[in-house]
């Protein structure tokens, strides 16, 4: 599947705001609510002040809760493959990873020593339902937005590759494009992204339209609605 462009300014404009920001803008863009390709649990950030990852889903499948059944070379030929799946393919790509053993993770694919190697594969960040650990030593530029910190890897191991992933309630296809941060995630709709640099600066604009004087001196409920009002016309 080829992968839609994405202009450099859009690119610049998605890592500068947040999730939620993106969630609304696509809404501008579709111009309807209902949008609903996002996670749908409380996610856990390594770094919640960094910028928010944007990139190409590499997808995969793991599992850890229980020793793998397989012989040990085609577990390690999997490994292998699992690394060169992430190292290809051009522009930003994060690695999202789905552990089936939700909820019941307990292996952290991500720590200090595959953080570092996925930063130097060329990724942006990691996304996954599963358990990320080392906290304070994970590679720095390279955020893990997980659904769990643990302190043991189990018996984590590749069962998938290049496949559809289900995080948080979100289902991921290999080439998606995924914005995440420390609110969670959400798939950017290839359809939207001619108008959605445009769409969220017009999200700005009608956010301002209550903010502006919600903040100002003599605010009151008869200010409020005639600020609503406006609002309303400029919404979605």
């Amino acid at each position: 599947m080829s992968r839609p462009e994405i202009s450099p300014s859009l690119l610049a404009l998605l890592r500068d705001v947040d999730t939620p920001t993106v969630c609304n803008a696509i809404e501008v863009a579709q111009k309807q609510r209902g949008f609903a390709a996002f996670t749908r649990k409380s996610m856990l950030s390594s770094a919640p002040e960094a910028p928010a990852m944007v990139g190409f889903a590499h997808t995969a499948k793991i599992a850890a809760l229980h020793p793998p059944t397989e012989p040990p070379d085609v577990i390690k030929a999997r490994r292998l493959a699992y690394f060169e799946h992430m190292s290809a393919g051009e522009g930003p790509c994060l690695a999202v990873i789905e552990d089936v053993d939700f909820p019941d993770c307990i292996g952290a694919w991500w720590g200090e020593v595959h953080t570092a190697v996925h930063k130097g594969l060329g990724l942006m960040g990691a996304l996954t339902n599963g358990v990320m650990r080392d906290l304070g030593d994970l590679a720095d530029g390279f955020p893990v937005v997980a659904g769990s910190v643990g302190p043991s890897h189990g018996f984590v191991h590749i069962r998938d590759l290049a496949c559809d992933v289900n995080i948080m309630g979100l289902t991921v296809k290999e080439g998606d494009l995924i914005h995440a941060d420390r609110h969670g995630a959400l798939v950017i709709p290839p359809e939207v992204l001619p108008v959605l640099e445009s769409s969220i600066q017009t999200l700005f604009a009608s956010e301002r339209i209550i903010l502006d004087p919600a903040s100002q001196p003599g605010f009151d409920l008869d200010k409020l609605k005639a600020a609503w009002r406006e609002f309303e016309k400029a919404r979605t």
